[in-house]
């Protein structure tokens, strides 16, 4: 029976429980075992989602701790022998990856966002040349499996509820750590489009009138996105790039305007209902993805929907 772990981080517990569809689309046709790694919380989310919930509580090592949990996740690996190690790729996962494949003296593939299966070879997709093509890998280690996954890439939807039983461990190797906490300030919390049901994206057709997208994204409830041409024109921030070098959305309606749709475009949209695409040009590739598509300038129809917003205002 496969052996699975995937390191629960506290911080990000719903993105870590979309590992388990990486889970399931690794080994679609076999029986394997889940385990979800808590470092000092109790990983309330996996409970009847994961086989099995292993708890540490050792407060010495702290959530930045990476050399130490390196060590527990070595030490776990020692003893049940996993087939494959997940993890998100936040920047702790970033962190920790390489370190962990270091030590198990196996492979790693980083920032995985597909995962192609048959029989026994799998198939880890990645970006790749900063995004410019996307890369198969195939781990042909003897070691186990390692990855880590952006998050928003897939989405577990569980099937049924499983009788989820605890295990403690407790680190017998624990390393006083060279990196020292000496102040912490929380950072401001800002919108996430990763999180917005609405999507109003600007590509390079918008040019300089990217920001009239701002007020319609406000009357329609969503958020203002944007391709990687704007964002490296200077035009919006990095924070709301959609693409393979940005963030991967998957919102109810996807409004995209002079978005002419790369392959990088296209990894950043994942289950996205519907799409509204507004180019001058109908064979744009995104077009061809689209519900509906408005043949004609970005600029006019932001302004002919606005006009046609406030007119409905008045009516009520």
């Amino acid at each position: 029976m496969k052996k699975i772990l995937i390191f629960f981080e506290e911080s990000c517990q719903k993105s870590a429980l979309d590992l388990l569809e990486v889970a399931h689309q690794m080994y679609p046709t076999d029986v394997y075992e889940t385990y979800a790694l808590c470092v000092n919380h109790h990983g309330e989310e996996a409970e009847g989602k994961f086989d099995y919930r292993i708890n540490i509580w050792q407060e010495q090592i702290k959530w930045h701790d990476v050399l130490n949990l390196t060590n527990v996740i070595e030490e776990l690996h020692q003893k049940e022998q996993f087939d494959t190690i997940l993890m998100l790729a936040s920047w702790v996962g970033r962190m920790l990856a390489p370190r962990t494949a270091t030590r198990l003296k196996t492979g790693l593939v980083a920032d995985v966002t597909a995962i192609n299966s048959e029989g026994s070879n799998i198939q880890m997709v990645r970006p790749a040349f900063d995004g410019k093509i996307l890369a198969g890998i195939v781990n042909n280690n003897s070691g186990p499996i390692m990855m880590s996954v952006r998050a928003g890439v897939f989405s577990y939807q569980q099937e049924f509820e499983k009788a989820t039983k605890d295990m403690l461990f407790c680190s017998q190797r624990f390393q006083k750590d060279g990196v020292e906490l000496v102040a912490l300030r929380e950072k401001e919390k800002t919108s996430d489009i990763r999180e917005s049901r609405v999507l109003v994206s600007g590509g390079g057709g918008m040019g300089e009138h990217f920001p009239i997208l701002y007020p319609l994204a406000e009357e329609l409830k969503g958020l203002v996105s944007a391709s990687r041409r704007i964002v490296d024109n200077n035009q919006a921030s990095r924070s709301i790039q959609v693409g393979q070098t940005g963030k991967v959305v998957s919102p109810d309606l996807y409004f995209a305007l002079g978005i002419h749709g790369s392959m990088q475009h296209f990894e950043g949209l994942k289950n996205v209902k519907h799409m509204i695409a507004v180019n001058t040009n109908p064979y744009a590739p995104l077009c061809s993805q689209a519900d509906i598509v408005v043949v004609g300038d970005g600029e006019k129809f932001v302004k002919g929907l606005m006009a046609r917003i406030e007119e409905k205002k008045r009516e009520k």
